[in-house]
């Protein structure tokens, strides 16, 4: 079951990946990527979420053409969006450990935690990433990478709002799935 939890998910991420995105100045376009990772690691939790993504990471990275624009190879992390990328399991994972954590003791008001947990993990892990990334690939300033990592902000309010309104919906479905519940493997 953790198998095919961990290829579904990936899919998922492939695929909102490969919406159109809105193109950006600086070469990394506005996805649906981290709308995909975030739910991912609130649903799968730490251990499958990570496995989902990275997986995701690796089949962009071996050559399948999963990434934004349809790209793939190992030349993808020398391009602007290699921190972001690089920082999609990572996000997967702490984002997951925040829901587990979180949600076994919180019954009311879960929609709340989840989006807390999905913004903090962003602006956390994602964004510095991104930053770094832009700094190193697309050699900006520390001002102008914040610049234009900036732009990603209002989005990605709303797809974490997204995200936990989605995972409050699985979890209903499915409490089992619900993290942090002994009934749950992970």
């Amino acid at each position: 079951m953790d198998l095919s939890y961990i290829a579904v998910f990936a899919a998922l991420v492939a695929a909102f990946s490969l919406l159109p995105g809105i193109p950006l100045p600086v070469g990394v376009p506005i996805t649906l990527q981290t709308l995909a990772v975030i739910l991912t690691g609130m649903v799968l939790g730490p251990g499958r979420g990570t496995a989902a993504v990275g997986l995701y990471l690796v089949a962009g990275l071996a050559g399948l053409p999963v990434f934004s624009g349809f790209r793939s190879g190992i030349g993808v992390l020398a391009g602007p969006s290699a921190g972001y990328l690089l920082a999609f399991p990572l996000a997967a994972l702490v984002v997951g450990l925040l829901t587990r954590a979180l949600m076994g003791r919180i019954r009311r008001a879960r929609f709340a935690v989840l989006f807390a947990a999905g913004l903090l993990t962003s602006f956390s892990v994602v964004h510095p990433l991104g930053i770094a990334g832009m700094m190193l690939n697309a050699k900006l300033s520390f001002p102008a990478a914040v610049a234009a990592d900036m732009a990603f902000w209002p989005g990605d309010v709303v797809k974490n709002l997204l995200a936990a309104a989605v995972a409050v919906s699985v979890f209903a479905a499915f409490p089992r799935m619900v993290p942090g519940t002994r009934q749950v493997r992970r």
